[in-house]
């Protein structure tokens, strides 16, 4: 979907400025939001791709207001209120009121390591051979999704040519709204600068993607 997060390419922002030697969590919060986020992702109720969705769907003031952990915290309230486990009057007072819906699994302190050390696989066999093979040239789709979509808008509609065949992978667009994985073929694509930026751009500069099948047609 076009929304704040979606910032790659945009003016006004100014430069991005990386803080060196950045600490993985600037605040004691931080830490458990993020331990919250996981813990209940494993409950088994909504996949990556609708958390994705879910933080993207903030409102643009607030999202971009927000920092990075508080867009998290924000998009789980959200999913916890969706999936039955909260009220928003329980978000509000700060406790439990009544009975929740019941989590598939709970992910308990011992378990933390072995679980994130499996990680989330989504390759998946694809039911089609790939349309595309290295060297070829392609054209990202021109679209404006309201739905979740991994084709970032700096890149849409644009020339490129695909450099890798990467596998087969669960198609987010599809997931985050419950109508299945769907597997498609990914490919890395690259763009050069000029093509990306238009005049001016450095021609030395180029930009790569991994594109999901159906974000491309054949040049």
């Amino acid at each position: 979907m076009n929304g704040p997060h979606d910032l790659g390419g945009q003016m006004g922002f100014g430069p991005v400025a990386p803080e060196r030697n950045e600490p993985y969590f600037h605040a004691e919060w931080e830490k458990r939001a993020l331990g919250l986020t996981l813990s209940s992702g494993a409950f088994g109720a909504w996949n990556i791709d609708e958390s994705r969705h879910t933080r993207e769907s903030i409102p643009p003031a607030s999202y971009l207001g927000a920092s990075y952990y508080e867009i998290w915290t924000r998009a789980l309230e959200v999913l916890l209120r969706r999936h039955g486990f909260v009220t928003a009057e329980e978000i509000n007072a700060g406790h439990k009121q009544m009975d929740g819906a019941t989590p598939k699994r709970v992910l308990k302190a011992d378990m933390v390591a072995g679980v994130l050390a499996k990680g989330g696989p989504c390759d998946r066999p694809a039911a089609t051979p790939p349309r595309f093979s290295v060297g070829d040239s392609v054209r990202t789709r021109n679209f404006n999704p309201t739905t979740h979509t991994r084709l970032p808008r700096y890149a849409r509609s644009k020339l490129g040519v695909v450099e890798a065949v990467q596998g087969s992978f669960v198609f987010p667009d599809d997931n985050a709204h419950g109508k299945g994985e769907n597997p498609q073929w990914v490919y890395t694509v690259v763009f050069d600068g000029c093509e990306i930026w238009g005049e001016g751009a450095d021609p030395t500069l180029c930009v790569s993607i991994d594109a999901w099948e159906s974000y491309l047609e054949p040049v």
